[in-house]
């Protein structure tokens, strides 16, 4: 079982690439396919996803694409999860209240329960500037330039 679906990694490496480039250009969806070697159908979907959710934006025009709507470092692993997947849960019962009757009682679910915090307080503090430090030297000055901006181009 993956926790991470594919659909999300992909949307980890487009953040990835939109944060690069953060507050500098725009990207298409059809270009961001080709260099994050991700289908262009599954590109859409995911972008569509993401600005439905609204980490990124788009422009319009010949030379429009897509844009992270925020600093990098505004942008968690945890939000990302959520809106291409859902909620993250460890068990259904962890949802809602009234998924299991025995839940009042049940020690599993508080210790679930436990590590579902743990889990959502990890991933929320994982954010994508993160990532940038490891991406080389034009990622690296593009961030330290770029991190008090708060819109894309």
């Amino acid at each position: 079982m993956n926790i991470v679906r594919q659909n999300t990694d992909y949307a980890f490496r487009a953040l990835i690439n939109l944060a690069g480039r953060y507050g500098r250009d725009v990207i298409s969806t059809k270009v961001l396919a080709e260099e994050e070697d991700i289908s262009y159908q599954f590109a859409c979907k995911i972008l569509q996803k993401l600005q439905s959710a609204k980490l990124v934006r788009s422009s319009m025009g010949p030379k429009g694409g897509y844009y992270l709507s925020k600093p990098p470092a505004r942008v968690s692993l945890l939000e990302v999860i959520e809106a291409v997947q859902g909620r993250v849960s460890l068990n259904k019962c962890l949802l809602a209240d009234d998924e299991c009757k025995r839940k009042p009682n049940c020690p599993v679910s508080k210790k679930l329960a436990q590590l579902q915090k743990h889990i959502e307080s990890f991933l929320r503090g994982v954010t994508f500037d993160e990532f940038l430090d490891n991406g080389g030297p034009e990622r690296k000055a593009a961030t330290k330039n770029l991190k008090g901006r708060k819109n894309g181009p």
